[in-house]
């Protein structure tokens, strides 16, 4: 079974899991999180109906009710959990992975994720050890449940008057469907915006940038102030510029602090994960920001801004959390906000590719992949070798190390998943950054065997 991981479960649908995983999962999910009721909803992915339906089974054997949510976005299944008191809940979704990819996300009360070290771990081993699963006497049912449109009324709560503004979207023929027309009406340009779980025109992956290209486009035919697109499951959200460039999602927290300490005056704590360029927190401290940074992924990150009652943060992958929003993230809530920061932006004569360029202060070398058996020595050896002749200003030795100096900083860290180590690295000069990126490269080719 290797759809088991950090985060949540995830693979190639019948290569790496099953409907008799998916229906062992639902059967385990009522004992493990102590509960006679499970919230589902899923994606449009064409494996999504086979992996509800065992799913449901399975939760219905065990003896508890399914609340069937039908077709929804993964922040929609956050929001039901958390507002309507369920203890657990799983979304059908494998997310921004390719067509032939699917999962489970899975939660507890108040839309707590459930990673491997909460609770999937205890599954996975249920699973494999052929712990039984005998039919309960008293079978659950399955209730059709409908919170669309109290979902979509808590979302225009922080709606604003955009129609200054011209705004570009591509939805990716995701979840997002279900809302962009409603929530924003028909001034906007729509690209990809029936609901196609065969994601005919491109994967729903906007960190990879070819995906991003249509939207660019888009933004230049139509004059657009701001371009907008999500994943596959409408949890994450990334940005194109009035310039048609694509906006790095770490500084899209840099951009939200004109919404929550500018406009709201709600100063407080951010949360960054440790790959967030270093002009993130240097442009909202002077503002009241106080920043935090932490491991990479949901299963983290929710968790950890609730436990520091963060007022919001994000992640370099596009995820955003809010403390409005039962401190989980949700890919329609930050675009809700950026568009309403970018239409008070034009109102004062100001661009968003403006702000962001006044952020933006470092050249950064995105994330790098380097192919390397030995993980834990090569990172190790890194470490070694740049403070080995440069005294760092902070050191962070969670998922991977980021060690920071005063002109530069970079971030080694390993694949959950893979054989891989992801480097970032950002610095002051494009000539610094470009010889520590060949420093890194000398190591781990020269020591490793690294293939990148």
């Amino acid at each position: 079974m290797g759809a088991f991981h950090a985060y949540d479960i995830r693979g190639i649908y019948n290569v790496d899991f099953d409907r008799e995983v998916a229906y062992k999962v639902g059967y385990f999910i009522p004992e493990l999180l102590d509960t006679d009721k499970v919230l589902v909803g899923r994606d449009c992915r064409v494996s999504s109906p086979e992996i509800h339906e065992w799913l449901v089974k399975g939760i219905n054997d065990a003896g508890a009710d399914v609340y069937d949510l039908g077709l929804s976005s993964t922040p929609m299944v956050y929001f039901g959990t958390a507002k309507r008191g369920f203890k657990a809940s799983v979304q059908i979704t494998a997310s921004h992975n390719p067509r032939e990819y699917n999962g489970m996300k899975v939660s507890r009360e108040n839309a707590l994720p459930v990673g491997l070290d909460s609770g999937l771990g205890q599954i996975q081993a249920w699973i494999e050890e052929g712990r039984p699963t005998p039919v309960a006497e008293c079978r659950g049912k399955v209730i059709p449940m409908d919170i669309h449109d109290e979902y979509v009324g808590f979302l225009r709560g922080y709606m604003s008057d955009i129609s200054g503004i011209k705004v570009a979207f591509d939805l990716s023929n995701g979840m997002a469907c279900l809302f962009a027309h409603e929530i924003f009406g028909e001034s906007p340009a729509y690209i990809f915006d029936e609901i196609d779980g065969s994601f005919p025109n491109h994967e729903p992956n906007p960190l990879i940038h070819k995906n991003v290209e249509p939207l660019e486009a888009l933004v230049s035919e139509t004059g657009a102030d701001v371009g907008v697109i999500y994943d596959g499951d409408a949890d994450r959200v990334m940005f194109v510029d009035d310039k048609a460039r694509f906006i790095s999602p770490d500084l899209i927290i840099g951009v939200l602090g004109k919404y929550f300490i500018g406009e709201r005056g709600e100063k407080g704590i951010v949360l960054q994960d440790i790959r967030s360029s270093k002009a993130v927190g240097e442009y909202l401290q002077p503002m009241g920001g106080e920043m935090q940074t932490w491991k990479v992924g949901r299963a983290f990150a929710a968790r950890k801004l609730r436990e520091l009652d963060g007022v919001w943060g994000g992640e370099l992958a596009g995820h955003y959390y809010f403390r409005d929003f039962f401190y989980s993230d949700s890919g329609m809530l930050a675009s809700i906000l950026v568009l309403r920061i970018v239409a008070s932006l034009k109102a004062q004569g100001t661009t968003l590719s403006e702000l962001i360029d006044s952020i933006a202060t470092y050249r950064n070398s995105g994330e790098i992949n380097f192919r390397i058996e030995d993980k834990k020595g090569a990172m190790d050896a890194l470490r070694e070798l740049f403070t080995a002749s440069e005294t760092p200003t902070a050191v962070m030795d969670f998922d991977g190390y980021r060690v920071e100096f005063p002109e530069w900083w970079f971030n080694i860290r390993p694949s959950n998943t893979e054989p891989y180590l992801r480097f970032i690295c950002e610095a002051t000069s494009d000539e610094l950054l470009k010889e520590k990126i060949e420093a890194a490269r000398k190591l781990f080719v020269e020591k490793f065997d690294a293939k990148l």
